[in-house]
C-alpha cells in the first residue's frame, strides 16, 4: 500500500495516530492544570515508565493542554552532560520577556529579570547566550549564592510572583528527568515545595525511568507528598487493538484479528513497538486487509530495524563488562532478575558487580524494581541481547 499514506509513526516522541489507554493520566493532568490556575494546591506529576511507552508523547500532549488552558509553557529535555541551571536559564529568560510584553505593571517582571541575572552570574558554567539581551542589573543577595539548592528556588519564586502578577500560570515540562544529579533534583524539589507553600502558579510535569520515584525520595523525604508518580506502562490487548485498527480504518484499511493478536504477542503492548509493526505491516501489504501472513513477513524487517537502530544505539554505548552483565540477565529470562543470580551466571562474586551495576543504572539501561532485583529499562532488550551475543560467555 501507499507508504506516504501510512498512518503509523514510529519515532522518538512522535505522536501516534490514536493516543489510546492514557485517559487516566490526561484527566489527572487536566485536574492539575485547572487547580493550579485557581490557586488550589495539587501535586505536580512525574511520569515514570520504561523506554518506548510514550512518556514523551504524553508530555507533548499535556503541553498542548496547558497552552489551551492559558499557560505559558517551558519544555526541555535533561541531558547527562548539561547542568540544570544552564539548561533552564535561557527558557526562563524567554518566559520573563514574554511576561514583560503583557499589559500591566512591570515591577514583578523586572524583579524576576534581575533575580535571573543574579542566578546566571552565579552559575559555575559559563552560558554565553544567556547574558545577551539580559542587560539589567542583578539583584544582589538574590539567587547569587552559587548553591543551586538555594538559588533555583529563589529564581523560580520570583518568576512565580511575576506570573501571578500577570494573572497567568507556568507549566515546566522536563523529559528524561532522571539524568539530573542528586543536587539538581534536590534543588528542583525544594523549588516546587516553596512554590506550593506560597501557592504560586508554577507546576512541574516531568517524565523519567522507573528509578525516578526512588531518586526523588532519596533527595527529599517529602517528595512523595509533593508529587504523584503515574506509571506509564504497556497497553492492554484491547487498547493495542485500537491503536492498530482505528488508524487503519480511518483510511479504509482493515487489520484482521489474527494479525492484531500476533502483533500484540510480539510487542507485549509496548506503544513504540506497536507503531513499528503497524508501520512495516502496512508497507508490506499489497492491499487491504492486513493479514497474519503479512505481519509474519513484516516481522523480519521490524526486527532488523529495531536491532540496527532502537537497540543498537544503546548497545554501542556499553563496555564489554556491561555487555556481559546484561547478557547474563538475558540468559536468566524475561522480567526482573536477582543480582545474586546474575553474579552466579557470570561466575563472579556478588560484591564485584557493584561498579558495573551502578554504571548501567546511570546510563539508564537497568533499574531496580525491588531490593536486590534488576530489570531492563528497554522492553524486549533481553531478546536483543540474545541475538547480539548468541553464545553466552563467549
Amino acid at each position: 500500500m501507499d507508504p506516504i499514506k501510512n498512518p503509523f509513526s514510529p519515532g522518538a516522541g512522535a505522536p501516534p495516530p490514536e493516543l489510546v489507554g492514557r485517559d487516566r493520566v490526561l484527566e489527572q493532568a487536566g485536574v492539575l492544570l485547572g487547580r493550579i490556575k485557581e490557586k488550589r494546591p495539587e501535586k505536580s506529576m512525574l511520569l515514570t515508565g520504561l523506554r518506548g511507552v510514550g512518556k514523551t508523547v504524553l508530555l507533548n500532549e499535556i503541553d498542548r493542554m496547558a497552552v489551551a488552558a492559558g499557560y505559558r509553557t517551558i519544555s526541555i529535555e535533561a541531558h547527562e552532560d548539561k547542568p540544570l541551571g544552564s539548561l533552564l536559564a535561557p527558557y526562563l529568560r524567554t518566559l520573563l520577556f514574554d511576561l514583560d510584553r503583557m499589559a500591566g505593571a512591570a515591577d514583578k517582571v523586572k524583579r524576576g529579570l534581575a533575580v535571573l541575572r543574579s542566578f546566571v552570574g552565579a552559575l559555575k558554567v559559563t552560558v554565553n547566550d544567556i547574558t545577551i539581551g539580559l542587560d539589567i542589573d542583578p539583584e544582589k543577595g538574590s539567587a547569587d549564592s552559587g548553591d543551586l539548592q538555594i538559588d533555583l528556588p529563589n529564581v523560580l519564586v520570583a518568576i512565580g510572583e511575576a506570573a501571578e502578577d500577570r494573572k497567568t500560570a507556568v507549566a515546566l515540562l522536563i523529559d528524561e528527568i532522571q539524568y539530573f544529579d542528586r543536587t539538581e533534583l534536590g534543588a528542583l524539589i525544594v523549588a516546587m515545595h516553596k512554590l506550593q507553600q506560597r501557592q504560586l502558579p508554577i507546576l512541574l510535569l516531568g517524565a523519567g525511568l522507573p528509578i525516578l520515584p526512588g531518586l526523588a525520595g532519596d533527595s527529599r523525604s517529602y517528595a512523595e507528598r509533593l508529587f504523584s508518580f503515574p506509571v506509564v506502562g504497556a497497553l492492554s490487548e484491547e487498547d493495542s487493538a485500537k491503536a492498530l485498527k482505528e488508524p487503519a480504518q480511518a483510511v479504509g484499511v482493515v487489520f484482521e484479528d489474527q494479525a492484531v493478536a500476533e502483533i500484540f504477542r510480539l510487542t507485549k503492548g509496548y506503544p513504540y513497538f506497536l507503531q513499528e509493526w503497524g508501520y512495516q505491516s502496512w508497507n508490506a501489504a499489497p492491499s487491504s486487509p492486513i493479514t497474519l501472513k503479512i505481519v509474519n513477513e513484516a516481522t523480519a524487517t521490524v526486527s532488523a530495524r529495531l536491532d540496527q537502530n532502537f537497540f543498537r544505539v544503546r548497545y554501542d554505548r556499553l563496555t564489554p563488562s556491561e555487555k556481559n552483565f546484561l547478557r547474563a540477565m538475558a540468559e536468566l529470562g524475561p522480567g526482573s532478575q536477582r543480582t545474586g543470580d546474575i553474579a552466579e551466571a557470570l561466575g563472579v562474586r556478588l560484591t564485584s558487580l557493584g561498579p558495573v551495576r551502578a554504571k548501567l543504572i546511570k546510563k539508564g539501561m537497568v533499574y531496580s524494581p525491588a531490593h536486590g532485583d534488576m530489570a531492563f529499562t528497554v522492553p524486549l532488550f533481553d531478546e536483543f541481547m540474545r541475538r547480539a551475543i548468541p553464545q553466552f560467555g563467549s
